[in-house]
């Protein structure tokens, strides 16, 4: 309904009130959707890939120990410190049947550190300068009850630059969700791409294994063992062809 105001201009009733719900609905709608968790700042596209390199996983058998072996590399023209390299046996892949869970494994390998052990390692690198590379290593032992397979390792890496303090981390491909990583690298129309703010993190770092193995101590044995019952076997046919008492020579 319509009413005039002075000068006889129409006057539409109720806008302010309109105005004041509208401002109310978006001012509830901000509270409720969720801010977004803080990302790191991303490094160009190609850059990541200089950080983290000369992966070498150990091949062990049950009850062993090996290295896993690798080098941080600082490809920045400046230095960066407080430099954390992670590293965490995250999923297994079996064989024969190829069954993978990212559920812990009993017996699964065990990655070792002077002070520390368990299913993950954390290594203060400290500062790196500008171009500079650093290597290291991170034992890996199994036990008597470790399943033959390849355990996959993610590698996460963290630093702050020297210049300004600002915080950059890298990660591989095991920290994130499955409906995560298809965002960040796929498109609406199905190309590729790399979208590092859907992930949230500065770049996406390679991933390694360990691949455990059945002992070569345990084919030996069961050679063994299956020769031991081949010879008590033609032995017992031998002895049951001639007849107890049964000698040797012309009949």
């Amino acid at each position: 309904m319509r009413s005039r105001a002075p000068g006889g201009r129409p006057r539409v009733r109720g806008t302010g009130v309109a105005v004041a719900v509208v401002l109310a609905l978006v001012l509830l709608l901000s509270l409720s959707v969720p801010v977004s968790a803080a990302s790191y700042p991303p490094l160009p596209i190609g850059l990541d890939r200089g950080f983290v390199g000369n992966l070498s996983a150990p091949t062990l058998g049950t009850a062993s120990s090996g290295s896993l072996t690798f080098t941080v590399s600082n490809p920045l023209s400046s230095a960066i410190d407080s430099v954390l390299v992670t590293f965490d046996v995250y999923a297994f892949n079996g064989f024969p049947g190829n069954d993978t869970s990212t559920a812990p494994v009993a017996g699964a390998p065990v990655l070792t550190l002077p002070s520390s052990s368990g299913a993950y390692a954390n290594l203060t690198v400290g500062t790196i300068g500008a171009h500079g590379r650093v290597g290291g290593s991170v034992g890996v032992a199994t036990s008597a009850s470790t399943p033959a397979g390849d355990f996959a390792v993610r590698i996460a890496l963290s630093f702050d630059l020297a210049t300004n303090g600002t915080a950059y981390r890298l990660a591989s491909r095991g920290w994130f969700s499955e409906a995560q990583w298809q965002a960040a690298t796929e498109l609406p129309n199905g190309s590729a791409t790399l979208n590092l703010s859907v992930l949230g993190v500065s770049g996406v770092l390679p991933e390694t294994a360990v691949y455990v193995e059945t002992s070569s101590w345990d084919w030996l044995l069961g050679g063994l063992l299956a020769a031991a019952i081949v010879l008590v076997g033609a032995g017992a046919w031998v002895y049951f062809r001639k007849g107890p008492g049964a000698t040797s020579g012309t009949r």
